[in-house]
C-alpha cells in the first residue's frame, strides 16, 4: 500500500508533555487531510511530538511517528533530529505522497521530498511569514527560502488572499498548482451547542450584566499586541467596559503595568489559560483583536461563531474574515483613537450590536470544518490523482 505522511510543527512539549500516554487528539489541521487521505486508500503515517508514538493510541488507525518538528527555525539540533526522523519514515516505508504544514514542518518535508525524490509534495501555509509591513529579513531572506523551497512542491495551499496571490508568483515544480482553502475549518457545531447563564458567568468574574464586556484570546506576546486595546480602552472614558484576557505569555507584567498607568486596572482581568473560552466568549459583547501578524486567526472564527462583533486590525487573515461594517470593525493597528471610537459606538448600541451578531453567525458559515473537508478532497483528487 502507498504511504502518506502528514506533519507539521507545534510549541516544544515539556518533558511531561512528551511522555504522556494520553491517546493522541488530533485536530482540525490534521484531520480533515487524513481522513481523505485513508479515504483514497493511503497507509497513513502521522508525526507528533511525543516519545514512543507508535504505542501511542489515536482516534484514527494511523502510524505515529516522532516528528520531532517544534516552531524554531534557528533550532539547527531539533531540526536535525526531525530531519533524520522523517528520513527513517521515507527509507523504510513506500512513502509516495508528504504532506507538510507550517514553517519548520514545511521545511523538513520538502527537503526529505526533494532529497528522495517523493513523488508528491504538497505544503500547507498557515501564514507565510514575509507579508505586507513584516520585518526586511521576513520580506527578504525567508521569501527567498519559500521561493526556492516552492520549487520541491506540487502544491502549495494557502488560507488567505495575501498569501495566495504571493504563492501564485512562486515557480512551483512541473504542473504544480496554488490553492486556497477556508483554513482548518471550525467546527460550528461545538458553538452552536454552548449555553451560557449570563448573569451567573459575569459574576464568577465580578462583572455586572449591564458592563460592555470585550474579549481576546491568546499568547501574551508582542505580536498579539494586545497594549493597542488596553490604551483604546481607556480612551473610551467609559467604566462600565471591561476587557478579558484569556492566555498567558512573557507579556503579562508588561500589559498589567500598562492598565495601572492608563488607570483602567480594574477593568482589564487577565484570565490566563481556560478551559471555558466559548463560554466567556458567549457572555462577551465584543471580540477585541489588535494583532500584528495573522494567516487566518482562529481565534477570531471562533469569536464570530459565537455571535460577536469583532473589532479586528486591518491585515492579512483578519480582512479575509471580517466584513468592514457588517460583521465589526477594521482598524489600523496602533489606531488607539480609531479603535476607542468604534468600541464607544458599539457599547452605546445594543441593536447594532445585534445586526452585528447576526451577521458574523452567517458569514462563519464558509469556514465550517465540513466545507475544507471537501476542499481538500478536491485538491487531493487534482494533484495526487486517482489511486
Amino acid at each position: 500500500m502507498s504511504g502518506y505522511v502528514f506533519l507539521s510543527n507545534s510549541t516544544k512539549p515539556t518533558e511531561e508533555q512528551q511522555n504522556s500516554r494520553e491517546e493522541v487528539k488530533l485536530t482540525n489541521v490534521s484531520r480533515p487531510c487524513i481522513q481523505v487521505a485513508m479515504k483514497m486508500g493511503y497507509d497513513v503515517y502521522f508525526g507528533t511530538n511525543r516519545a514512543n508514538p507508535e504505542s501511542l493510541q489515536c482516534e484514527l488507525p494511523v502510524k505515529m511517528y516522532d516528528s520531532h518538528s517544534y516552531r524554531s527555525i534557528t533550532n539547527f539540533k531539533d531540526n536535525k533530529i526531525a530531519y533524520d526522523n522523517l528520513k527513517k519514515i521515507v527509507n523504510n516505508n513506500p512513502i509516495e505522497v508528504i504532506h507538510c504544514n507550517t514553517p519548520v514542518g514545511g521545511m523538513i518535508g520538502r527537503l526529505i521530498g526533494k532529497r528522495y525524490h517523493i513523488k508528491k509534495v504538497i505544503y500547507t501555509a498557515h501564514g507565510f511569514h514575509f507579508f505586507k509591513g513584516a520585518p526586511l529579513f521576513n520580506n527578504s531572506v525567508l521569501k527567498l527560502a519559500e521561493s526556492i523551497m516552492a520549487r520541491w512542491t506540487d502544491a502549495i495551499i494557502t488560507m488567505n488572499e495575501e498569501d495566495y496571490q504571493a504563492a501564485k508568483k512562486f515557480k512551483l515544480k512541473k504542473n504544480g498548482r496554488v490553492f486556497k482553502v477556508h483554513g482548518v475549518g471550525i467546527t460550528l457545531s461545538d458553538f452552536e451547542n454552548v449555553d451560557v447563564d449570563l448573569k451567573n458567568k459575569r459574576l464568577e468574574l465580578g462583572l455586572k450584566t449591564t458592563d460592555i464586556v470585550c474579549i481576546s484570546a491568546g499568547d501574551l506576546v508582542q505580536r498579539k499586541n494586545y497594549g493597542t486595546a488596553i490604551k483604546a480602552i481607556a480612551k473610551t472614558k467609559n467604566s462600565s467596559i471591561h476587557y478579558l484576557i484569556c492566555g498567558v505569555g512573557p507579556e503579562k507584567d508588561n500589559l498589567e503595568k500598562l492598565a495601572i498607568e492608563n488607570g483602567i486596572a480594574a477593568n482589564v482581568h487577565f484570565l490566563g489559560f481556560r478551559t471555558d473560552v466559548k463560554e466567556l466568549m458567549k457572555m462577551s459583547d465584543v471580540f477585541l483583536f489588535t494583532t500584528l501578524q495573522e494567516g487566518l486567526p482562529r481565534s477570531m472564527m471562533e469569536a464570530m461563531a459565537c455571535g460577536l462583533p469583532c473589532i479586528a486590525s486591518r491585515i492579512r487573515g483578519n480582512v479575509d474574515l471580517l466584513d468592514d461594517g457588517k460583521g465589526g470593525y477594521l482598524c489600523g493597528c496602533d489606531a488607539e483613537n480609531e479603535i476607542a471610537e468604534k468600541l464607544k459606538k458599539l457599547a452605546a448600541d445594543k441593536d447594532l450590536r445585534e445586526k452585528m451578531r447576526l451577521y458574523n453567525l452567517e458569514a462563519i458559515k464558509a469556514y465550517d470544518v465540513s466545507v475544507v473537508k471537501k476542499e481538500i478532497e478536491m485538491i487531493y483528487k487534482e494533484v495526487l490523482g486517482a489511486k
